[in-house]
């Protein structure tokens, strides 16, 4: 009778404390910074990819929380919009450079790596002429952003 009671104590506190924690005010990973949509469409050699990985690696990497990075993936039509905390709600107020990867999903981890299809040509951050300028409250529609293999 000891052991069932301890153990019911034991189950009771320890749903409370879940609990307690899944209703803290303060969001995982702390506070929020709002974040503003990023959206556009990517061609490679003229038609629509998928599977293509975007970042926005910020200009200024000061105040930046780095525990976050700001990507997406292109779906098959080369549609794309980019992510901080959950999908697609863009990225915090500030410049950033784009840089773009075309490389391939494992089937066995789930994982995204090379080889880069794109031949490592978009991934510098120092080299990219592709910006965007997120402004708070405002969405930005890059348009179609033209990238090649050669």
């Amino acid at each position: 009778m000891k052991t069932l009671f301890k153990q019911s104590s034991l189950l009771i506190l320890t749903q409370f404390l879940l609990l307690s924690i899944g209703c803290s005010e303060e969001q995982r990973g702390g506070p929020r910074e709002e974040t503003s949509p990023i959206t556009g469409i990517i061609h490679v050699d003229g038609k629509p990819v998928g599977d293509l990985q975007i970042k926005a690696i910020p200009e200024t990497p000061e105040g930046v929380n780095e525990t976050f990075t700001i990507a997406g993936f292109t779906d098959p039509e080369g549609k794309f919009s980019l992510s901080t905390y959950e999908a697609g709600d863009g990225a915090p107020e500030g410049d950033y450079k784009l840089i773009f990867m075309w490389g391939q999903r494992s089937l066995m981890s789930g994982g995204y790596g090379a080889p880069d299809k794109l031949k490592k040509k978009y991934l510098d951050p120092k080299t990219s002429e592709y910006s965007v300028k997120v402004v708070k409250g405002k969405p930005s529609d890059l348009g179609t952003i033209e990238l090649t293999t050669k």
